[in-house]
């Protein structure tokens, strides 16, 4: 069962801490080109983050600006996206991307987002069809510096063992959830950090509950071993 709000913002604040230890304290960096970053992150949708960059390296290879790639055939992107699976759909969003951007601004920039308020960018970039709420908090956290707090497979899959949210949270529920326990100061290490647990302790299937650092914290491992 999850806990009590206040009880999770403590358990968020201790598995915080520990997995500070274990992994480090990074701090954010906002330096990508925010339109850069939507369209990796579109790349980066239900793949690895190894084909997503291979991908998005190609699609670069082809088109160095995004502005020679406009009104360009999709299918004819699919081909050079396809290592990333979702090859079509992919393709139609990025010009959907583009398409959007340049009737609303006259050029194909996000830069101007930097000016505005966490909430006001991401309803800007909500206007975009399929640009979903992973999508622009990755743009918000990674290349602009604003607090959001991006729910990827490691992160739901994490959180919800941990008990931080409930087993049948969805991702979009669990972004606002998680934002609502953690500190905004802490958004960003905390989400690499869930993602580095998840990959190298907490995985999918098999995961390594006797190396964990955390398992005196988790739901699943009390459900798991002291049944």
């Amino acid at each position: 069962m999850q806990a009590s709000r206040r009880d999770a913002k403590k358990k968020a604040a201790e598995i915080d801490s520990l997995l500070v230890k274990c992994y480090g304290d990074d701090k954010v960096v906002p330096n990508d080109d925010p339109l850069d970053t939507l369209v990796e992150t579109i790349l980066s949708q239900n793949t690895t983050d190894l084909n997503s960059h291979r991908s998005y390296l190609a699609l670069k290879k082809e088109y160095p600006t995004w502005e020679s790639m406009e009104r360009e055939d999709p299918a004819r992107i699919a081909k050079i996206i396809r290592s990333g699976g979702l090859a079509e759909i992919k393709a139609h969003r990025i010009l959907d991307a583009l398409e959007y951007i340049r009737s609303e601004r006259g050029e194909l920039e996000l830069s101007f987002l930097r000016q505005m308020t966490p909430s006001g960018a991401d309803r800007w970039l909500a206007g975009m069809k399929g640009v979903g709420p992973k999508t622009r908090a990755i743009v918000l956290l990674f290349s602009l510096g604003m607090p959001a707090f991006p729910v990827d497979t490691h992160v739901h899959r994490v959180s919800r063992r941990l008990g931080l949210i409930c087993e049948k949270t969805s991702r979009e529920s669990a972004q606002e959830e998680l934002a609502k326990i953690v500190p905004l100061r802490r958004f960003y290490p905390f989400h690499i950090n869930l993602i580095e647990h998840g990959r190298a302790i907490c995985r999918s299937q098999n995961p390594r509950c006797e190396q964990c650092q955390i398992s005196h914290l988790c739901d699943h491992h009390q459900s798991r071993f002291e049944a």
